[in-house]
């Protein structure tokens, strides 16, 4: 079993450099979520820490937008190589703080690794369009051009993966930038802050802050920010959203789920279980990728929920620095409780209740904040466990007659984040794809969450902005396109013109 990461001190920020143990006076604790105790405290930010963030970042935009995209790469790479030395000590902290099995917080670090190898492709990435002689003697060439200071709020469930979607193509591209990581589990922020310093980065290019909402707002409304990425509810990302616009600025704002994974009558039923289990009760369902509701479609439902309810009692639910723990605890007693809460509406909502995984205690974790994985059968689309972001262990059953009757459901959810199907019929797979409004599709994969080169986004209220989190949409974000048009003396012609000029 691997040695948990065990730091006895305070999580402070990382501005211009330099750990700030912070000076508003305002804390939060951070817990073990396995064992129920607080591991730590960390300091919320005040406005003025804020704006000691952003003047650091301000202060070191201009070199590192003139650097070239070449060396800057450089510094990623060796960036990139420390992450590979450190990967199983980020994973460590991960799981001491957010509770998700060490596994689990391996791949989450894996999948951010591979942002970070993307945006070392600056160079590639950032080359323009020419067009040679567009009109008499001129030429017109494009061009994209670094923001200056953005800044990342980030949530509790992947506090390493979801800010490398956002920082490396952003430092990449020539910003520099704070980020805002959730108070919940915020050692790895400050982990991978020295990391970067190890690597070459500038002191000032990337800073962190930790807080909470007087963090937020005094990012939301600086000036000197010029673009916001968020990931989290849909509520606080409409939010994020309105109050950014309002001050000008350009945000990219991923919020809530309510994935489905439709599971056709001829689909494989052993794939079609595994791919429910694993990707409805990993990491305790606390995934915007997860998948919340089965749509079993036919005669599949009476064939599948017993399996499904066998696989949910026997789920191995342990200490998460076990390698052999399927789930580990929720990452805070009030997530606990307010997922329990939910367990118990479904009832009263009328659905069937197959397995419940309320007031679970872990031998020789008592004080944990423990749910069992649990499973309802009989869902409909009126009822709250249906229509609401759980954000925990609960599989909702809904059944229905048909494909056709599938596809409705799905498309009058209200969010778009992630939708599978399960089916072994081609035509079937081609339709779904192409019909279903959803952002990222899976066919006969549960979690479709893109790579690294292609970007991650949701449709409807799973998604505010125009532009999807990393891949090209990433460098699309974090850049403005530049147009040139140029000429020389020697080719402009005589006298004003006053028409409005064309190709000639």
């Amino acid at each position: 079993m691997p040695t948990a990461y065990a730091n006895p001190d305070d999580i402070g920020h990382f501005i211009g450099g330099q750990r700030v143990r912070g000076a508003s006076g305002r804390q939060q604790a951070v817990y073990h979520p396995a064992s129920g105790r607080v591991a730590r405290q960390v300091a919320l930010a005040s406005t003025e820490e804020v704006a000691a963030a952003v003047a650091a970042a301000r202060s070191a935009a201009p070199a590192w937008a003139e650097m070239a995209p070449i060396r800057r790469a450089r510094i990623l790479n060796a960036f990139l190589q420390l992450l590979n030395q450190h990967r199983d000590t980020l994973a460590a902290m991960i799981t001491a703080e957010h509770g998700k099995v060490f596994t689990d917080a391996q791949g989450e670090v894996a999948r951010g690794i591979d942002i970070v190898e993307f945006a070392c492709g600056a160079p590639q990435l950032l080359k323009g369009d020419y067009t040679d002689q567009v009109s008499a003697g001129i030429d017109n060439w494009t061009l994209r051009q670094p923001l200056g200071v953005v800044a990342g709020i980030t949530p509790f469930n992947f506090p390493c993966m979801v800010p490398m979607w956002m920082f490396p193509l952003a430092l990449a591209t020539g910003n520099t930038f704070v980020l805002k990581p959730s108070e919940r589990d915020p050692s790895p922020s400050i982990f991978m802050a020295e990391l970067l310093q190890q690597a070459g980065l500038p002191d000032g290019v990337f800073n962190v802050v930790q807080g909470d909402k007087v963090a937020v707002d005094a990012l939301l409304e600086h000036p000197d920010v010029r673009a916001l990425s968020f990931v989290g509810s849909t509520p606080i990302a409409q939010y994020i959203y309105e109050t950014g616009a309002r001050h000008g600025k350009r945000v990219q704002a991923l919020g809530g789920a309510k994935n489905h994974m439709v599971v056709m009558p001829d689909a494989d039923l052993d794939q079609a279980v595994d791919a429910l289990i694993g990707s409805a009760y990993g990491s305790a369902g606390e995934r915007c990728m997860a998948i919340s509701v089965a749509v079993l479609v036919g005669d599949v439902a009476d064939r599948i929920v017993p399996r499904l309810a066998e696989r949910a009692r026997a789920l191995k639910i342990t200490d998460p620095m076990d390698l052999a723990a399927e789930m580990g605890p929720i990452v805070t007693a009030q997530a606990r409780d307010r997922i329990e809460g939910y367990i118990a509406l479904g009832v009263e909502e009328g659905a069937r209740l197959v397995v419940d995984g309320r007031g679970l205690k872990v031998p020789g974790l008592e004080g944990g904040f423990y749910t069992g994985g649990t499973l309802f059968d009989h869902v409909t689309p009126a009822m709250r466990i249906y229509r609401e972001e759980i954000f925990g262990p609960v599989l909702a059953c809904v059944r229905v007659p048909d494909f056709a009757q599938a596809v409705e459901l799905v498309n009058a959810h209200e969010y778009g984040n992630g939708v599978a199907c399960f089916t072994g019929d081609g035509g079937i797979a081609r339709e779904f794809a192409r019909r279903i409004q959803v952002g990222m599709v899976g066919i006969n994969v549960p979690i479709p969450v893109p790579m690294a080169w292609h970007g991650f986004g949701g449709w409807k209220r799973s998604l505010f902005g125009d532009m999807h989190a990393y891949g090209e949409e990433g460098v699309r974000f974090y850049t403005r396109q530049k147009s040139v048009m140029q000429r020389w003396p020697q080719s402009i012609g005589k006298g004003a013109e006053f028409a409005f000029p064309v190709a000639r």
